[in-house]
């Protein structure tokens, strides 16, 4: 009888020759500049712990006190009897931050996209997708049924033409574009994307998930870079990535917040964040109103890192933001340059096909506040040699 599964086999065995094939390492430590990865204490330019918070003191002990006044667990979904009293104040706290009339947390930026775009739009709608959007969202919008068109990446001019072309054929339309690429670090033109969507009455929806803590004032996103707060009609983000923590928010006008509290599958059908993690995102709110320490820091430690690679003969793509990209251009390549990086003692790992075009692999360099000085001096020795190695400079 034949195998029903061989095929997977087949299948791995070619992802293998193609040097596609995921291999994942361990972490053995907290998250921070240096962790200990297999077994082995490396230099951490790997993870999104933009602003160094995953470990910080005031977010562990936020959340030990969660953990003895509420317990572990929520033990219900969000609309039967997992709304706490923590829940509804960090809602109103990213609300007031963001600037938005009100906010909805949710488990993760994944399940926030797949939460807010199908109450927004069915099968007679049409949403308009800078084809270069985050998994997230394609998946948010295939699970809507809204007829899907994309428009080139960053380009307002060819949003434009495919509103014009296409909006008079369906009820209503929605406009998504990320708020910064994570693989590339460019920013969306939201300014113009903004205008464009205003001049045609198009729902205006942005997944910040690599703009908060990271753009505007103290962090506060892209909205707030481009001076759009209180006009985007939906601003969804994660509180997995700069803020330190786990969980996804869904910020904007609160007639779509209260709207997507009824008809969001994900926020109905799946049990709530637990209290640890939701104190220690307010925790992590508190310390971003605070100061803008953190958020300078980042940016300090991005250009000097940047602009050394590039001195080095390194090509760092088209970012404008702490992610920094090291084009190699085929994946075995990629792969070989992050095992290298890795046995000189920096953790930082290879992107390839899927998650970005073939003949688009890289290094993504992911820098952090907690960074220090003589980190960044120690990761550019260790490109440097590894470059030279493999003739990449």
């Amino acid at each position: 009888m034949a195998d029903p599964l061989a095929w997977i086999a087949e299948d791995v065995a070619n992802l293998k020759q193609q040097g596609l094939f995921i291999n994942l390492r361990t972490i053995g430590s907290a998250v921070g500049p240096w962790m200990i990865v297999d077994g082995k204490r490396v230099l951490n330019m790997c993870t999104n712990d933009y602003l160094g918070l995953a470990n910080h003191a005031a977010l562990r002990e936020a959340a030990q006190a969660a953990t003895a006044q509420w317990g572990v667990g929520p033990a219900a979904v969000r609309s039967i009897a997992g709304t706490t009293e923590l829940h509804v104040q960090l809602e109103r706290r990213l609300a007031q931050f963001k600037g938005v009339e009100d906010a909805l947390y949710v488990q993760s930026g994944f399940c926030a996209n797949q939460a807010v775009i199908p109450p927004l739009v069915g099968k007679e709608d049409v949403i308009f997708s800078d084809r270069l959007n985050h998994a997230s969202i394609i998946d948010g919008c295939r699970l809507s049924s809204a007829k899907i068109i994309p428009y080139e990446h960053g380009n307002a001019a060819d949003a434009e033409r495919v509103i014009q072309e296409n909006l008079p054929h369906f009820r209503r339309g929605l406009l998504i574009s990320d708020g910064v690429f994570s693989m590339d670090g460019d920013i969306a033109p939201l300014d113009q994307l903004y205008s464009v969507a205003a001049r045609y009455g198009v729902m205006t929806m942005v997944d910040d998930a690599h703009g908060e803590g990271v753009l505007g004032h103290g962090g506060r996103g892209i909205v707030d870079h481009f001076g759009l707060r209180g006009k985007f009609d939906v601003e969804v983000g994660t509180l997995s990535k700069a803020f330190g923590v786990v969980g996804g928010v869904i910020a904007g006008r609160k007639t779509i917040v209260d709207y997507v509290r009824q008809k969001a599958r994900p926020f109905l059908f799946s049990s709530a964040v637990t209290p640890a993690d939701t104190a220690a995102c307010l925790a992590a709110v508190d310390l971003l109103e605070q100061s803008t320490d953190l958020v300078d820091r980042l940016w300090s430690n991005a250009r000097f890192f940047k602009a050394e690679m590039q001195r080095l003969g390194f090509d760092t793509g088209r970012s404008q933001t702490p992610i920094t990209p090291v084009m190699l251009g085929e994946a075995p390549l990629a792969q070989q340059f992050s095992r290298a990086l890795f046995e000189q003692g920096l953790f930082a790992m290879a992107i390839g096909f899927p998650t970005v075009a073939r003949g688009q692999a890289r290094i993504r360099v992911m820098i952090s506040a907690s960074h220090s000085q003589a980190d960044l001096e120690q990761a550019l020795t260790i490109f440097a040699a590894v470059g030279k190695q493999l003739g990449v400079i």
